[in-house]
């Protein structure tokens, strides 16, 4: 399928929800297989980057089965965790807290919330600059947000062998010990990411100031932190 044929609008909504339910059995093992692990220490420093006092409370966007929960309260926040997905919230672990929610119309009182972190999910988001809006509602004046999204390196071996991992060796792996149908949509759901610069602009549009963004690892993921503003 080309990426033409890529779901849009409501469409999209629903196999997004549908692909994470099939998968959410074998999510995280797939997610560790896939980052040999190194998507756990990028999550560490993401939460670490929201530079909030303990106990702060801190909301999880498209939570998934919970990784970056259970960092948050490891690293002393109190968190939500919201998804699109009833199967993947129902498959986390040590997720007291949990709510299934479209982004882009959360049922969370305004201003309710002091950080905000989202991992991986910006491109499954049918509505990026409506959920951007979401997140700035729900998040008090000077709240911290911590997005990371998957990036490409820009150049040489790394950018090489990236392609050759993600495009074809991920499917690959998704086929034999998941779902054929998600982890073949995996690479091609990049072409919903708009470019980084327009990222920036969409959060500064949606009243966060102080946008910074930094590639991880030589590319490999990209972070996005960002200050409610005043």
């Amino acid at each position: 399928m080309s990426d033409a044929a890529l779901p849009t609008g409501e469409d999209k909504t629903r196999a997004v929800r549908a692909m994470f339910d099939a998968i959410a059995g074998r999510y995280e093992m797939v997610n560790k297989m896939m980052t040999f692990g190194l998507d756990g220490r990028w999550r560490r420093r993401a939460v670490a980057d929201l530079r909030l006092p303990p106990d702060s409370l801190v909301l999880d966007v498209a939570a998934g089965t919970g990784d970056f929960t259970r960092e948050l309260e490891r690293q002393g926040q109190r968190a939500i965790a919201t998804d699109l997905s009833y199967g993947m919230l129902h498959a986390g672990r040590q997720m007291p807290r949990r709510v299934q929610a479209d982004a882009s119309a959360m049922p969370f009182t305004s201003g309710s919330f002091d950080g905000l972190t989202c991992g991986y999910a910006l491109r499954n988001f049918t509505d990026l600059a409506a959920t951007f809006d979401e997140m700035a509602r729900v998040l008090r004046a000077g709240g911290r947000l911590s997005l990371l999204e998957v990036a490409e390196p820009e150049k040489g071996l790394l950018r090489t062998g990236f392609r050759i991992w993600f495009r074809r060796v991920v499917p690959f792996i998704g086929s034999l010990v998941s779902d054929r149908a998600a982890y073949h949509y995996l690479p091609r759901s990049t072409a919903y990411l708009p470019p980084t610069r327009e990222i920036v602009e969409m959060l500064n549009a949606s009243g966060f100031t102080a946008v910074n963004h930094r590639r991880v690892m030589g590319g490999l993921s990209q972070q996005f932190i960002a200050t409610r503003s005043v």
